[in-house]
């Protein structure tokens, strides 16, 4: 019998994401979770205000979800996708089109937000290609993040996330993000790149790894709307945004234009289950029909539309569509809304904003912001002594919690950030 600890036994086994391990403190070894908490293994809850990066919207736990996952692996646990299907993942893409924006017509399985990512940018190159159109270039947001496979790190700002692969990322054209101040000059900036720029892919409305970065749907509006005059596709990126985050079901519900393409994950399975979509167009969707097999899109994944993933997300769908699930997100919004007021004006933080279930600022240090600042680990050490699971952006703090947080949890972290900022 191993008389070591699970962090003693990880350490010396295990190379985490994210983490140099060299400096970084020791993984908290955590054994179960229910709701908004988890419980290392020494009996201690911890309350997770991010969602274990961002995922869990129902919180841990879940029975309803737990069920319905062993219900099908006892069915039918993976079956190849190519020349065959199952009712899982066609009951799925039905529900999904259902919830989704009415001009997406077609689902793409695959496993993970960078892999939805990857599939919406080959999507985009050989729509044109399949037309005899040499159109390669992709518009994309400085700050943005849309993965870590190359394709997806291509189209995200270059930052320390991709400073050692720079030269083999392929050249995008990057934006500021959209101001009453700067808008004319970036649509004027998109028109002039109609002949080489197949596509546009954005974050809607909130940038997360960047910095929980925030705009308005009308700048994001007039951006898709000269995308669309100049035949330029549009790309959704909704892996994190998805899902009620942002206080509506898709952040582009609060848009009067329709994207092309969307890119699904994270929340998509109630963070039980690794899972990815791409969805598009029916326009995009004919332009790969043809008795020419080489117009075929090359792209699958050994679990693509794995059935038991598939399950866990019809479930994730039951739960989040149903009432509880939707006053619950009414709820944090609110409360977040209120816990802005507690902090509007206080001299230690800046760039309070909010975004649905999402609320972000900046503590204010003497170092520049950036991801790389010294605070974030002084500001991670805080929370973890506390029993509180909050992940710094550098020095920027945001709160992304399960939609099952209870408000006197929640109040728990507001006490926490209030404590914290009282002792700067």
């Amino acid at each position: 019998m191993n008389d070591a600890s699970y962090t003693e036994r990880d350490l010396a086994v295990i190379w985490h994401p994210y983490t140099q391990m060299q400096t970084a403190l020791p993984p908290v070894a955590m054994v179960s979770g229910k709701d908004a908490l988890l419980y290392d293994d020494t009996g201690q809850a911890y309350i997770d205000a991010v969602s274990s990066w961002w995922v869990s919207i129902h919180g841990h736990g879940n029975a309803y979800i737990a069920e319905k996952i062993a219900a099908q692996a006892g069915i039918l646990e993976h079956c190849i996708f190519a020349g065959f299907t199952h009712p899982p993942a066609v009951i799925l893409a039905e529900r999904l089109l259902g919830v989704l924006p009415d001009n997406q017509r077609k689902i793409f399985y695959s496993d993970n937000g960078s892999t939805a990512v990857e599939v919406a940018l080959k999507m985009s190159i050989q729509y044109w290609h399949n037309q005899g159109i040499r159109k390669n270039k992709f518009i994309a947001f400085k700050h943005a993040y849309h993965g870590d496979t190359f394709g997806a790190m291509s189209v995200s700002g270059r930052s320390i996330f991709t400073r050692v692969f720079d030269d083999y990322l392929f050249d995008v054209v990057f934006l500021d993000l959209p101001t009453p101040e700067n808008i004319t000059v970036l649509c004027e900036q998109i028109a002039g790149l109609s002949a080489e720029a197949c596509a546009f892919i954005f974050e809607p409305l909130v940038l997360g790894s960047g910095g929980m970065l925030m705009y308005t749907p009308e700048m994001l509006g007039m951006l898709m709307q000269v995308c669309r005059q100049h035949d330029i596709l549009t790309i959704a990126d909704e892996v994190m945004t998805g899902f009620g985050r942002t206080g509506k079901n898709f952040a582009l519900e609060y848009c009067s234009g329709k994207p092309d393409i969307i890119c699904l994950s994270k929340g998509l399975s109630g963070g039980t289950l690794a899972f990815g979509v791409t969805t598009c167009t029916q326009d995009i969707y004919d332009v790969f029909l043809s008795d020419d097999k080489l117009k075929t899109l090359f792209h699958g994944h050994s679990f693509t539309a794995n059935p038991v993933a598939c399950a866990a997300a019809l479930a994730s769908l039951d739960l989040f569509t149903a009432s509880g699930c939707q006053d619950n997100i009414r709820r944090i919004t609110e409360a977040h809304q209120r816990f802005s007021e507690r902090l509007k004006g206080h001299r230690k933080i800046k760039n309070l904003r909010q975004q649905g279930t999402i609320i972000a600022f900046e503590i204010v240090t003497p170092e520049a912001d950036a991801y790389t600042n010294s605070m974030r680990d002084r500001l991670y050490k805080f929370f973890l002594d506390r029993k509180i699971i909050l992940r710094p952006l550098g020095n920027t703090l945001y709160i992304m919690p399960p939609y099952t947080i209870t408000d006197a949890q929640l109040e728990t972290v507001y006490s926490a950030i209030m404590e914290l900022i009282a002792q700067s």
